[in-house]
């Protein structure tokens, strides 16, 4: 099961952990982010906007979801054995209802992950500065009618060759977004559905986009980084590449 994860990881660009943490603590992350929105879970009228944004949330049900067995152990496969930092804290939520208005956050784009000085908008380098893994977290049931996050599914091999010519200064996630959009065009589409207590871990470079909703209840769902322990290298001496790494290395044509 470890090959076939890392495996389908290389290939997609994401993994889904089913049942990564039990569903009582996504009902109590779930209790404490309906607190935060000011909104009426029983009343769909005071759900004003579609899209609420929660910052971090520390409480202990969110430590508990990100530091299950099950979730460690697929970091260490991903990422490698103390090559990442856990984490005691769950954000950004972007908590999505329905909603007449469109929503205007819904471009293809990856995520940035470091603020140079100066700059008004987060960075992406082709090392993944600052970002070991980008992460979901469901703490609500997603169909493919409750705004799940659109995944380009191996479209982590073609963002590489676009970020490679920005070096180590890398470039903002909005000049990027158009880039990747263009070279991942041509790739199939998943859904990040599921059940409560899923995590979908993700490499840092997939190309993924929100969507309207058009369900009937809400989604909450967090999306994190992973934090790098230690900086990605993409030239090891020893040749002991996480996988994270050696997608990188392939989608610049330096693995086979």
């Amino acid at each position: 099961m470890d090959d076939e994860l890392v495996e389908r990881f290389l290939e997609d660009g994401f993994v889904r952990i089913e049942g990564a943490f039990p569903p009582r603590v996504a009902e109590d992350c779930t209790r404490l982010l309906w607190r935060e929105t000011g909104y009426d879970a029983e009343d769909p009228a005071t759900w004003k906007d579609p899209v609420r944004w929660v910052a971090g949330m520390a409480q202990g049900p969110f430590a508990a979801a990100a530091n299950s067995p099950v979730l460690h152990e697929a970091f260490d496969l991903l990422v490698g054995e103390g090559r990442w930092e856990p984490r005691y804290s769950l954000g950004s939520f972007p908590l999505r209802f329905p909603h007449a208005e469109e929503p205007d956050d819904a471009g293809w784009h990856i995520e940035g992950s470091y603020l140079p000085e100066g700059a008004a908008n987060y960075h992406t380098n082709l090392r993944s500065r600052d970002r070991a893994l980008l992460t979901l977290f469901l703490f609500s049931e997603v169909t493919e009618a409750d705004a799940p996050t659109r995944i380009r599914i191996g479209s982590h091999l073609d963002v590489p060759p676009v970020l490679e010519p920005y070096g180590e200064e890398g470039a903002s996630f909005m000049e990027l977004g158009p880039k990747v959009a263009a070279a991942s065009a041509h790739r199939p589409l998943a859904y990040a559905t599921g059940r409560p207590g899923d995590v979908y871990l993700c490499h840092p470079f997939v190309v993924h986009a929100a969507q309207p909703h058009h369900g009937i209840r809400p989604r909450f769902m967090a999306q994190p980084p992973l934090c790098p322990a230690v900086p990605y290298e993409l030239e090891r001496a020893d040749g002991d590449y996480s996988a994270v790494e050696f997608a990188i290395r392939r989608g610049l044509a330096r693995e086979g």
